[in-house]
């Protein structure tokens, strides 16, 4: 009789879709999801400090980083397929993070969302955009990579910089049109005296959610994985040959050495941002779907919300990627800094030339009136 109190204005609300129920057993399903969608609530203490202050650091790291990446991608014209391939990174990135302050405030105000519904549409649609180009992207680069290695004088002779901008262009628009349904799923809700701003959907469209969101996981996330393994797999093979004629000193070029290191730092940011985020997620969604227990569902929730900030980390670990295998920008970058220290060592030098020069005048005028 109690949970009959409970749970009757939400029955009563939803008391017409269960009466159009093909079958008894659709409408027990019905009910068990109602029942159990009433009574488990999430222990989110947690995020109300982790979110504000990952997403914080974020944003100021990435904001720096990536703002001074663009900045001398500008300064490095004319761009070659790989530096078009991270000015573009860069930019998804730029883009993602300036966004965050909204998030920030957000969870720090506690799930209370003030900015309205198309805002929050915009700042879920930057979040998953970010994540998916920043894979495709770095997919390109590691394709290129791959060719650059194993295929030289293809990419010498084929490869320009138009083909990488016409990728890249195309990265945009197929990330932006598998993202549009997401515009509409995304929605906002009240709850106690709160506006909450859903990172997926409502409950009565979760499961349609759930099916796209797998859809889009396999054509975004898991195809370009595979590609780049197979890519850096093939590449390991070739850099692991000695070539016929050359030292071992003319074997670690420059080119080898980026490559090396490209290698590293993409499987850092798929280790760390990408692959443990797509596992919780899907882990979380099909626990949703499947209507576990509360307790379980609480533990993937918790995994889930763990490693959204870490999704975002790949803003952060991006720049690297542009430091340590980026065509020139690491020489660039370093030109850039030794002329500015330059210019205010000589402005030091010359403030103090002066001052001596003014010193000697006084002294002398000193003199000259004694005298």
């Amino acid at each position: 009789m109690l949970a009959f109190i409970v749970f009757f204005p939400a029955l009563a609300q939803h008391w017409c879709y269960l009466n159009l129920a093909p079958d008894w057993e659709d409408l027990l399903e019905k009910f068990w999801n109602l029942i159990f969608n009433a009574s488990c609530r999430f222990n989110e203490e947690f995020k109300y400090i982790l979110l504000p202050v990952s997403y914080s650091l974020v944003f100021v790291v990435g904001f720096i980083f990536n703002a001074l990446a663009l900045w001398m991608f500008m300064k490095m014209r004319p761009w070659n397929p790989s530096t078009v391939y991270m000015f573009h990174l860069a930019l998804s990135d730029f883009l993602y993070v300036i966004s965050l302050p909204t998030l920030i405030y957000y969870y720090a105000n506690r799930s209370h969302w003030p900015f309205g519904l198309a805002a929050c549409k915009i700042v879920r649609f930057l979040f998953y955009a970010n994540l998916y180009c920043s894979i495709l992207f770095l997919t390109c680069i590691s394709v290129h990579r791959y060719l650059g290695i194993c295929h030289p004088i293809k990419v010498l002779t084929m490869v320009k910089s138009r083909h990488a901008h016409l990728v890249c262009a195309s990265v945009w628009c197929v990330v932006t049109v598998c993202l549009v349904p997401n515009l509409i799923f995304v929605t906002t809700s009240r709850r106690d005296n709160d506006t909450l701003c859903h990172d997926t959907t409502n409950q009565e469209a979760f499961e349609e959610y759930v099916d796209y969101s797998s859809v889009v996981m396999v054509l975004l996330f898991g195809i370009p994985f595979i590609v780049i393994l197979v890519c850096y797999c093939l590449m390991a093979r070739t850099l692991c040959q000695p070539r016929q004629g050359l030292s071992s000193n003319q074997q670690a070029t420059g080119s080898r050495r980026k490559s090396v290191k490209l290698i590293i730092v993409v499987l850092v940011v798929f280790a760390v941002s990408f692959v443990p985020f797509h596992i919780t997620r899907t882990l979380y969604y099909t626990a949703r779907v499947l209507n576990l227990n509360c307790e379980s569902l609480n533990i993937v929730n918790f995994a889930y919300k763990i490693t959204r900030p870490l999704a975002s980390v790949n803003s952060c670990i991006d720049p690297i990627l542009y430091f340590l295998a980026g065509d020139h920008y690491r020489s660039k970058l370093m030109y850039v800094l030794s002329r500015g220290r330059s210019k205010k060592y000589k402005h030091s030098q010359m403030n103090s030339s002066l001052g001596l020069v003014c010193k000697k005048s006084a002294q002398n005028a000193s003199g000259e009136a004694e005298r």
